[in-house]
This record gives C-alpha cells, sequence and structure tokens, in this order.
C-alpha cells in the first residue's frame, strides 16, 4: 500500500486536512453519529443525512439541522429539483455549513419519481441551473454526490461531472453503482478511475468501503482523491479514523472487539434519546442494532429482542446477555 502522508485536500477555498469523509445517509448520519464520529476522528469532513430543500425552507428549526461547532469541517446535502428553492435551503444552512452538497445520486422511487436525486443524471441542463443557483446564493463550496449514471446502458457520469464542473462545483462524489443496482452488486471502482484527467476539480469515490485496507484498495484502483464512507460506519463510529490512520501512517488499528462495540451502541442509544425523548429515540435506533451486533453467535435472536423492546432497562439486559453469552 501506498502511504499517503499528511494528505489534505482543497475543496474550493476550503482546505481539508484528511481525504476521508462520511457519506450521506437519510435517517443516518444525524447529529448523534456526527459527534461520536467526531470524536474519534478531528479531521474527516462530515456530511449530513439527505435534507428536503422544501421541507426546509417551511421549517428552519427541524432537528435535521442540528450541529455544533466541533462538527467542523462538516458539509449539509441538500435535496430537491428547483433551483429557487435549492438555494433559499443553501442560504440557509449557509452559517452552519462549511460545504453544501447538492444530492443527486439518491436512487429510491419515492426520491427519484419527485425529480430529485439521481433522476438529475438524466436532466443535466436542470442539475446545471441547480448548482448555478446555489453557487450564486451562498459563499462557501459547492459539491454534487451522484452515481455512475441511471442504468448500465446508460453510465454518463464522466460528461455530467464535467458539466457539474462548469457549473461551479468544486467537486464532486461518484457512488460506484448506477441508479438501476440501488445497493446491490458490487461498487465498480475502477470505473471511476475514468474521471481521472476528465475533471479539474477533486473526486471522491463513494461504495463498498468497509474498512482500512478496502479504502486504500479504492483509492488505488478508483485514482480519487478522497473516499467517502457510508454504511459500514452505522455500527463503527472508529471506522473512519481508522482508515485515517492507516492511509496517513500504513498503521492498521484493530477493530472494536465487542466490548467496546456496545459500549459504543449504548453510547449511540443514549444520545438518541437524549436528542429525541426515550419513546422516540429507541425507535429510531433500531436501524442501528443489526449493525453493532453483526456475526455473533445468536444474532437473529438478539436482533429480534432488541427491535421489538421499547423498555430502556431490558434493553441494556439484553446487551448484557450478548456480552455474557459470547464470554462462555
Amino acid at each position: 500500500m501506498t502511504v499517503l502522508a499528511d494528505k489534505t485536500l482543497n475543496i474550493g477555498s476550503v482546505k481539508l486536512k484528511s481525504i476521508v469523509a462520511l457519506s450521506p445517509l437519510a435517517g443516518i448520519t444525524d447529529f448523534v453519529l456526527r459527534s461520536l464520529i467526531r470524536s474519534h476522528s478531528k479531521n474527516c469532513l462530515l456530511v449530513t443525512e439527505m435534507i428536503s430543500s422544501e421541507a426546509l425552507v417551511q421549517n428552519q428549526n427541524s432537528v435535521i439541522v442540528k450541529t455544533e461547532t466541533y462538527e467542523s469541517p462538516i458539509s449539509f446535502q441538500i435535496e430537491g429539483h428547483k433551483p429557487e428553492l435549492m438555494a433559499k435551503a443553501a442560504k440557509i444552512l449557509e452559517n452552519k455549513a462549511t460545504i453544501i452538497d447538492i444530492n443527486m445520486g439518491c436512487p429510491i422511487n419515492k426520491i427519484v419519481k419527485g425529480q430529485d436525486g439521481c433522476s438529475l443524471m438524466k436532466n443535466p441542463d436542470l442539475a446545471r441551473d441547480i448548482v448555478i443557483a446555489v453557487k450564486e446564493a451562498v459563499n462557501i463550496p459547492v459539491t454534487c454526490k451522484f452515481r455512475l449514471g441511471w442504468s448500465q446502458e446508460c453510465k454518463n457520469f464522466i460528461e455530467f461531472a464535467q458539466q457539474m464542473q462548469e457549473a461551479g462545483a468544486d467537486a464532486v462524489t461518484v457512488h460506484a453503482r448506477t441508479r438501476s443496482q440501488l445497493y446491490s452488486g458490487f461498487a465498480d471502482w475502477k470505473e471511476l478511475s475514468l474521471l481521472r484527467g476528465e475533471i479539474d476539480i477533486p473526486y471522491f469515490a463513494n461504495g463498498d468501503i468497509v474498512c482500512p485496507k478496502s479504502a486504500a484498495n479504492c483509492l488505488e484502483i478508483s485514482k480519487a482523491d478522497g473516499i467517502s464512507v457510508g454504511r459500514a460506519a452505522m455500527g463503527d463510529p472508529s471506522l473512519l479514523f481508522r482508515i485515517e490512520k492507516y492511509l496517513s501512517e500504513g498503521i492498521l488499528l484493530p477493530e472494536p472487539d465487542l466490548n467496546e462495540k456496545l459500549s459504543a451502541l449504548k453510547k449511540h442509544l443514549d444520545a438518541e434519546i437524549a436528542l429525541r425523548g426515550e419513546p422516540t429515540g429507541i425507535k429510531f435506533f433500531r436501524k442501528f442494532y443489526p449493525c453493532y451486533i453483526k456475526n455473533i453467535r445468536g444474532g437473529a435472536e438478539y436482533r429480534h429482542k432488541l427491535v421489538t423492546e421499547l423498555n430502556y432497562n431490558k434493553i441494556i439486559q439484553i446487551l448484557q446477555g450478548i456480552l455474557n453469552n459470547e464470554q462462555k
């Protein structure tokens, strides 16, 4: 592996001290998870969950935009297809954000049916207008995230990246799958390498980065300037820091053991409850249990118990039971 010592990255006027970014995940990369990741990594680029421009303009005090100064550098990702609303949303977030990111890659039906997300890859003129409008509205860097294309037969990520650069984007992130793949199959890092030399702005590679070694492999194969880590961070807030350590110093830190994972799970759960209230926080957290306790004995039974339990004390008892069972 080539060690990338003291690697920095310029995104417009912002100089990042890390080439590792968190990938925006709707309902996942909220204030709590970002704060946990920041407690390990001081320099990675945090990215919020996807924020609807229309919803934000109507309710500027939503919990989804909660942030603290220690999160910086942080990119706020906005979603929509109306240039004027996207510009208004960006302006609302400007004082909180280091960077504004525009979602052009979300593949889910309810988003693309509304002309948002990855559907913008089929309408590059509209995507270009959105970038221009957002750039004119704010004085911080603007980036875009998209996919290889709409389908295997319609891969237009190179031309699309060039058009976004021409519109004023300061960097792009490309998920190495098409919209038709959703999250199935494998991310095609080799395909991303075709961007090298085709655009002058930095590009981040995204998809199937699950550990420090896969991060290094992705960088080598994709020729990207940085990497964006998504679902693998859901049950491992220390992952981005371990990736940074490996890329910068060649040091492969051990994965958290079960005791550390369960300790992180409890800290995460407690913080969600503090943010949202106990019933809502417990329900919100259900999606995280499988990530924290995967690959343990009796995992399916424990997951079922956890996702159906609403009593906090009983949840703690289940977690202690997991630890006791693994230590036998």
